[in-house]
C-alpha cells in the first residue's frame, strides 16, 4: 500500500516541473491513505531531477515519519491541518506558481471574471490574511493550515479547491494527488487570465451569477452533464 502511495504522489510531484509550476525545489504534492491515515509528501529541497517514488516520505496525521530516509517538505505541517479539517479532500498541493503568488502578494482574492474559473471554482478564490507575528514566530507552517481552515469555516472547500495566502502563496488540494494537481494548474491559468482582464478594463465587473452558476452546475452536483458518463 505505501509503495502504490509512493508512485502515485511521486509522479504528481513530477507534474509540477510539467505544468510550469515550479522553479528550483519550490513546491510539494501530498496524498493521503484514509484508510490507514498515513499521507505521503515530497521530500524538503531534493531537486526534481533527482527524486524517485522511494524518496517520498510517509507521514502520519500526528506530524510522525514513518518511512522515508530524507526530512518531509517543510510545509507538512500545513498538509497535515487541511487533511485534519477537510475529510473529503485526498490530496494537497503548495506552489509559488508566479501569476497565483502575485495575487497572493497583493492581497488579493481572485474575483470570477469568466466561465473557465466558474467551470472550476465556485466564486470568488479567497486569499487569506497575513499570518501575526506570534503565528510566524510560533509554529508558522502549522498556523499557515489553521488561518485557511479558519478561512474556509463559513465556505464550501469542494467547491473552492484553493486558497492563497498572503504575501506567500496558493495552496490547492482535491480528491487525490493529480486532481490537486489539477486544480492548482487551473488556479494558475486563472490568475494570469484574472491579472490581463483587469490590465485590459481596469473596471472590469465579475461574471454574471447565473452564468458562474451555469458553468458550475453543469460540471459539479447531481444534475451536472459536462463530458461523458
Amino acid at each position: 500500500m505505501l509503495e502504490e502511495l509512493k508512485k502515485r504522489v511521486y509522479e504528481a510531484n513530477m507534474l509540477l516541473p510539467k505544468h510550469g509550476l515550479v522553479t528550483f525545489t519550490w513546491g510539494n504534492v501530498s496524498e493521503i491513505d484514509r484508510e490507514s491515515g498515513f499521507f505521503a509528501i515530497k521530500p524538503s529541497g531534493v531537486d526534481y531531477d533527482e527524486l524517485t517514488p522511494d524518496d517520498m516520505v510517509i507521514m502520519d496525521l500526528d506530524g510522525n515519519k514513518i518511512e522515508g530516509k530524507y526530512n518531509p517538505s517543510s510545509d507538512t505541517a500545513t498538509h497535515l491541518e487541511l487533511y485534519k479539517a477537510f475529510p473529503k479532500i485526498g490530496g494537497v498541493v503548495h506552489t509559488h506558481s508566479s501569476w497565483a503568488t502575485s495575487w497572493a502578494q497583493a492581497g488579493r482574492g481572485i474575483p470570477c471574471y469568466g466561465t473557465t474559473h466558474a467551470d472550476y471554482m465556485y466564486g470568488e478564490i479567497p486569499c487569506a490574511r497575513c499570518l501575526t507575528k506570534e503565528e510566524i514566530d510560533g509554529e508558522y507552517e502549522k498556523n499557515t493550515g489553521l488561518l485557511i481552515v479558519d478561512l474556509f469555516k463559513d465556505r464550501d472547500y469542494e467547491a473552492v479547491p484553493a486558497v492563497l495566502c498572503k504575501n506567500h502563496g496558493p495552496f490547492s488540494w482535491g480528491k487525490d494527488g493529480h486532481e490537486a494537481v489539477h486544480n492548482a494548474v487551473v488556479l494558475e491559468e486563472v490568475a494570469k487570465m484574472a491579472a490581463r482582464c483587469e490590465t485590459i478594463n481596469p473596471q472590469v465587473e465579475p461574471a454574471p451569477q447565473e452564468l458562474q452558476d451555469k458553468h458550475y452546475y453543469r460540471k459539479h452536483g447531481a444534475n451536472a452533464y459536462y463530458g461523458q458518463k
